[in-house]
């Protein structure tokens, strides 16, 4: 087996979380103001870190602006974040799968850790990952590497031995600053081409289609 540890970005790469960031997200855009934005404009913000999405989302600077934008979709995300959240299908036996096979697994994102560990409770499956690394666990979000460090550290491997699985460029420039392998899936809202541009070992549509 090539790998000892895989580490999986969240949002579109094991699971769907889209209902209840829209809702999050233009919770937050009213209380301040603004018009509600499309659904698919925030999809194509998703795995960005809240103040980025406010940012792209308001073409906007404002700083104070964005840290209340954080606090106001967290405060909805509290609320219907792991109820609207699933698993996509699959994914569970896989990871069920791999964790049979003797294989690490952890979960970097720019998701808050108590959120990750609510949606694992509500599948019974918090056994099946070993390392959770949150957007409060860093003091930078991705794309720095900071938290696949983190991971790499408590299982005291080395960066060939792991693989990082992501969704999205912001995942394939993690993957690219940490120096360990990518491999991307267009499960969420990025394209195969874009996600190939950067350093892949594959690029695939599901998974599933991922053999370790």
């Amino acid at each position: 087996m090539r790998y000892k540890g895989l580490i999986f970005d969240f949002d579109y790469t094991l699971g769907d979380s889209t209902e209840g960031i829209v809702a999050s997200v233009n919770y937050a855009l009213e209380k301040l103001g603004y018009a509600a934005a499309e659904r698919e404009a925030v999809r194509k913000t998703i795995g960005l870190h809240l103040e980025e999405t406010y940012r792209v989302l308001v073409l906007e600077e404002k700083e104070a602006e964005a840290s209340e934008f954080a606090l106001l979709f967290r405060k909805k995300a509290d609320q219907v974040m792991t109820e609207q959240t699933q698993f996509f299908p699959g994914v569970l036996s896989l990871l069920e799968k791999w964790k049979s096979q003797g294989m690490k697994l952890a979960i970097v994102t720019t998701k808050y850790h108590y959120r990750i560990d609510a949606i694992l409770k509500k599948y019974q499956t918090n056994h099946l990952i070993d390392v959770i690394v949150g957007g409060e666990d860093v003091k930078q979000p991705k794309p720095d590497p900071q938290g696949i460090f983190q991971v790499l550290q408590i299982w005291d491997m080395s960066k060939e031995e792991v693989l990082y699985v992501g969704d999205s460029v912001v995942d394939a420039k993690t993957a690219q600053a940490a120096g360990v392998d990518f491999a991307g899936v267009t499960t969420g809202a990025t394209t195969k081409a874009d996600l190939e541009a950067y350093p892949n070992v594959g690029v695939f549509a599901e998974l599933e289609e991922l053999k370790i």
